[in-house]
């Protein structure tokens, strides 16, 4: 590279201190990933899974992939599973349920396919003081749920996430397995990394994370999570980017996060195998732009509360331009190549520079990559198509950030118009006789109080840490509820 600016290198001192930039961060992550270290196990546990976990599972599937994931949340011993699905998968997803558990196994309905109105219906149905969230297709390891339930020691820690693996759909991981596999691999370098650094973490993933049952039965948390407008348009109402909410919704009112980053609880999950991961990347992509402007911009208490990942965020937000700084140098200096050094061309001709660049990028890139490589050394081959996807995801993320206002799903047929499922649910509701699982209204464990103004004044729920003494008070009234 230095051959490459040997008579223009004042032109490429930017660049260089935008490399310099990227890897010194890269080397400060896995510095704090090293040093990190999950909850370990209690030796007196508060909390049990066969008496405290209720797993929540919205799903419109009933497949073989269900029916695996299934027997490994049972060999956690949880209290029970509630499968949320719309109408016509109950029979089904009944008949798997009576295949696998049927004394633990319980299916309700909504009357639309919509993920966080199903997600939302299994909260209103949950009598247990933690909730586990899982996608239809997660697979556990049996110590996961005594891992994830460690963290809940701490009574100021309000969700707990995990790391997690790809497992293949087939015999052989595909070329989009590998990609996905090498993106959760520094997804799990990162979100260690920022629990160690501030204790904070950008996305507790919807694949499976846990939460107090007490902070989700809160009305204005589930009013809020089921009415989720983006720009406040009724036109764009979100039903993807679950996870995100529930993770500002956390910071919001003064609760903790935790990962455990470990084999114990490390999760196997499913990504496409073709060419439709592309379309879950654009999804998952415009999910993070509308969220993370939010934390930035709007609630901002991520700055004061998780300094570290209001960072990574904004790092997120500039680094597809300085990742195509690259090849439009490269761009330009080839066009440079095609005149006489007397008339301002380059000096290297178009080969050497094409190589050059080839050489640097396959070395960069690979040895960012050693942290999966050292586990899959075969799947080396694939670091060409690591680098295009780079790229490509670069392109992607700048086409996403104008295109904000489709909120479809994209990957999935049959999940309902959010506006359209939210008002079927409403009218189901308004006619459905009470539960005895649901909070009545009069309920004193979650009726709101004001937050002092300090500078952003809002209405939050019961359980900020600005009153701690009233949090252990509203705990210690959900618990004597429930007990009687």
């Amino acid at each position: 590279m230095l051959y490459l600016t040997a008579d223009k290198f004042p032109v490429f001192v930017p660049f260089g201190v935008i490399g310099f930039y990227r890897y010194f961060w890269y080397m400060i992550r896995l510095l704090a990933r090293a040093t990190y270290r999950p909850i370990p196990l209690p030796e007196y546990p508060t909390y049990h899974a066969h008496e405290d976990v209720t797993i929540i599972v919205p799903t419109i599937d009933a497949g073989e992939e269900f029916r695996e994931a299934a027997f490994s949340w049972l060999q956690g011993n949880p209290k029970e599973i509630i499968i949320v699905t719309e109408e016509r998968m109950k029979g089904p997803l009944e008949e798997l349920a009576r295949s696998v558990d049927p004394s633990k196994i319980r299916v309700l309905t909504v009357p639309f396919a919509n993920k966080r109105l199903q997600m939302a219906h299994g909260i209103r149905n949950t009598s247990t003081d933690i909730i586990v969230f899982a996608d239809d297709d997660a697979i556990w390891p049996p110590t996961l749920l005594p891992y994830v339930l460690a963290c809940f020691e701490d009574q100021k820690i309000g969700g707990v996430g995990t790391s997690q693996r790809v497992q293949p759909c087939g015999d052989k991981m595909t070329m989009w397995e590998v990609l996905a596999a090498m993106r959760l691999t520094i997804r799990n370098i990162e979100i260690a990394s920022s629990a160690h650094i501030d204790g904070g973490i950008p996305c507790l993933s919807g694949r499976t994370a846990a939460y107090r049952t007490i902070i989700l039965k809160d009305p204005e948390f589930l009013h809020g999570f089921t009415n989720d407008l983006w720009l406040g348009n009724p036109k764009y109402h979100l039903n993807s980017g679950d996870d995100k909410f529930l993770t500002r919704w956390m910071v919001s009112h003064g609760w903790n996060t935790y990962v455990q980053v470990c084999k114990e609880a490390e999760l196997l999950s499913t990504m496409k195998p073709n060419w439709r991961f592309l379309k879950q990347v654009l999804r998952w992509t415009r999910n993070t732009w509308r969220s993370d402007f939010r934390s930035i911009f709007m609630e901002r208490h991520i700055w004061h509360r998780h300094p570290y990942v209001a960072y990574t965020m904004i790092d997120k937000f500039i680094n597809p331009l300085t990742l195509l700084v690259g090849p439009c140098l490269v761009m330009y200096l080839l066009v440079k190549s095609t005149r006489n050094e007397a008339d301002g061309g380059y000096h290297l001709p178009a080969w050497n520079i094409i190589v050059s660049y080839a050489v640097w990028l396959t070395a960069t890139r690979t040895a960012k990559l050693l942290p999966y490589l050292w586990y899959h050394p075969k799947h080396v081959i694939y670091v060409p198509c690591w680098i295009l996807f780079g790229y490509y995801f670069a392109v992607m993320k700048i086409y996403a950030l104008f295109t904000l206002h489709k909120t479809g799903w994209g990957t999935r047929a049959g999940i309902g118009d959010p506006a359209t499922a939210l008002a079927a649910a409403e009218k189901e509701q308004a006619n459905r006789p009470v539960s005895p699982y649901m909070d009545q209204p009069d309920t004193p464990v979650l009726r709101p109080y004001q937050r002092p103004a300090t500078g952003l004044t809002q209405q939050t729920s019961s359980f900020g840490t600005d009153y701690p003494d009233a949090r252990q008070d509203m705990e210690m009234a959900y618990h004597a509820r429930k007990m009687a």
